[in-house]
């Protein structure tokens, strides 16, 4: 119920449905029960139940107003007495005939009024709720996605979404209308005999005991389909990202039987989601024609052995008002059934929306104005879950100067570097910005002075202008070519099949690497931030793109601070600082020629092992 109110809560504001939908939902339930009150008199109209006596006695007295169903009855009994006289038998037939066809056309009516704000309640809460978990996942920390499945994310994203859409918010009518219908229905059968109705309600609780009891097992299982496709959906991510490599290693048949495991698991659970769920609405029908016929046979006695006020009309109209209480209850426990999934894929949701990203604004966070002096990395360590990277790092890089980082795999170097533009914050220690520690700043005003061009270039499936403008949506076709000239990129650009207008594919895969880099640097040009930093941007290239990228990469550079990550010694030899981190600590730091002389140093080392592999 907890997950369900949540839900809910998308919904707001609620004034935009609640008043009119309550509205339409009532008067449409009760022109539905008028439609059923309609024939007693029917009955008594085609059996000769009302002799013109009855009828004289009936229009004799015009009933005083007053808000009870007595009235509305004495109302209705006093013109259909007057018609029975005026216009006979046939007359009144007539007038009961018409009286229901306008009933039901009102009772539809209203009906379909509520359908259409349902309709707009559901694409309200769905995309209310779309857009939050999207908000949140681009809230969270990037650790956070390096501990979650892409495909989880995914389906959490869509198929969780798109069952609460069925599953949920579509059952709001049977939610909310259904047991205003049985309430309804029953007040009128109180009404008629309280006896009987005592009766019903005695043996309604066992089938909805049943139903709770499908229920509830149906819920776990559809918690274990959703974990099932999610896995589902990853394996399809990794085959889709990592074709190549299964293609050559003939791998075909291996990620076959994988996906084909999770794929009978998601069926077998899928199947036993189904036969729950279609297993109450028959048993809730039989249940409710067993307890009809128990009525049948106990009030049927009762008026055979004239022990009941009930006259035979009004007997078997009862028992017709009855068996319309089955529809509304069969619709809600289907619905109850249906809403398992739903719940449990509301929760999936919920669970995104609820985690809280680790890195934040401080509540009184300044925007970060221009760079000017310097920054300082002061005692700084950082962990993984407990895990130490970095320790005791400690650095300062003036403005226009460049610091290279270098050492072995696992060193710390990357988590060195994304700790400036805030993707991780320091577990100790704090990283200082003109003498201001960058927490105190907006992260947005922080990574808006710093460029990032990584070893792989993620590019995005749209035209290379699009991707080199990327959201810098004032930029210019003027400003957008001088980045890519700056880049070495113009000319293979303008040689392409639309030019500018190009599409690239999915993460650019009609282009080859040195080109996808070059559009990166481009990027990263045209942002013109005074701080970079280059994350081996050319480790992963042939000789001659790196020869490009490289001069791309000079130009960037010029009159910036930067920090450049590299394996290849040779492309940082001309950095003002050197620091060489092993195990999360700087063991060397100077500049190529002061490392050099230490010849048992790690650089010095690093630097032969170079030059002669």
């Amino acid at each position: 119920m907890k997950t369900y109110l949540r839900i809910l809560q998308f919904a707001k504001p609620y004034s935009r449905f609640v008043p009119l939908y309550s509205l339409y939902t009532i008067l449409g339930i009760l022109f539905g029960l008028f439609n059923f009150t309609l024939i007693i008199p029917l009955l008594n109209v085609l059996f000769g139940e009302v002799s013109p006596e009855e009828a004289a006695a009936m229009t004799a007295t015009r009933p005083e107003f007053s808000l009870n169903i007595e009235y509305l009855k004495d109302f209705f009994n006093y013109y259909f007495g007057q018609i029975i006289l005026q216009e006979g038998r046939e007359g009144a037939l007539l007038f009961v005939c018409l009286l229901v066809v306008v009933s039901v056309f009102m009772a539809n009516l209203f009906r379909y009024l509520a359908f259409r704000i349902v309709g707009a309640l559901r694409a309200h809460v769905v995309r209310n709720m779309r857009q939050t978990i999207y908000e949140r996942i681009t809230e969270l920390q990037l650790g956070y996605f390096s501990n979650e499945r892409k495909g989880d994310l995914m389906t959490r994203l869509t198929v969780d979404i798109q069952e609460v859409e069925s599953s949920v918010v579509s059952t709001l009518t049977t939610v909310v209308r259904e047991p205003i219908t049985i309430i309804a229905f029953f007040v009128i059968l109180f009404t008629m005999s309280v006896e009987l109705t005592l009766f019903t309600l005695l043996l309604l609780p066992i089938s909805g005991g049943i139903i709770a009891g499908i229920s509830k097992r149906l819920k776990r299982r559809a918690r274990q389909g959703q974990d099932s496709l999610s896995f589902i959906l990853t394996i399809i991510d990794e085959t889709l990202s990592g074709m190549r490599v299964i293609k050559a290693f003939n791998a075909e048949p291996f990620i076959l039987n994988k996906f084909h495991q999770q794929n009978n698991r998601y069926a077998r659970i899928q199947r036993s989601i189904a036969n729950k769920r279609d297993l109450a609405s028959p048993l809730s029908e039989f249940m409710g024609v067993t307890v009809v016929a128990g009525l049948l046979y106990y009030g049927g006695n009762m008026v055979l052995n004239q022990q009941s006020e009930l006259t035979p009309a009004e007997f078997i109209t009862y028992i017709i008002l009855f068996s319309q209480v089955l529809v509304p209850a069969k619709a809600m426990s289907s619905s109850f059934s249906n809403i398992q999934r739903g719940l449990v894929s509301g929760d999936r949701v919920l669970q995104v929306i609820d985690t809280r990203p680790q890195i934040v604004n401080k509540p009184n966070a300044k925007v970060l104005p221009a760079f000017a002096e310097q920054i300082e990395f002061r005692d700084v360590g950082f962990g993984y879950g407990g895990k130490p990277v970095l320790k005791d790092i400690n650095f300062t890089i003036e403005k226009g100067k460049t610091v290279a980082l270098v050492g072995p795999s696992g060193g710390g170097k990357s988590t060195l570097a994304d700790l400036l533009p805030r993707f991780y914050d320091p577990t100790s220690g704090a990283i200082y910005i003109d003498g201001h520690d960058i927490r105190d700043y907006t992260m947005e005003s922080v990574r808006d002075k710093i460029g990032v061009v990584t070893q792989e270039s993620i590019l995005f499936n749209d035209t290379i202008f699009n991707n080199i403008a990327f959201n810098k949506t004032d930029a210019t076709e003027e400003e957008v070519i001088a980045a890519a000239k700056i880049a070495n990129a113009h000319e293979f650009i303008v040689n392409a099949e639309n030019g500018y207008q190009t599409m690239i594919g999915d993460r650019g895969g009609k282009l080859s690497g040195g080109q996808r880099q070059r559009l990166s640097i481009a990027r990263a040009i045209l942002k013109n931030p005074p701080i970079l930093i280059l994350d081996e941007a050319t480790s992963a290239l042939d000789t001659e793109s790196e020869k490009l990228v490289q001069e791309a990469l000079t130009n960037l550079m010029k009159n910036r601070t930067s920090i450049v990550i590299a394996h290849r010694l040779s492309t940082i030899q001309h950095a003002d600082e050197i620091l060489v981190l092993q195990q999360g600590r700087i063991v060397e730091r100077g500049t190529h020629e002061e490392l050099q002389q230490h010849s048992g140093g790690l650089y010095a080392r690093l630097t032969q092992m170079q030059l002669t592999a």
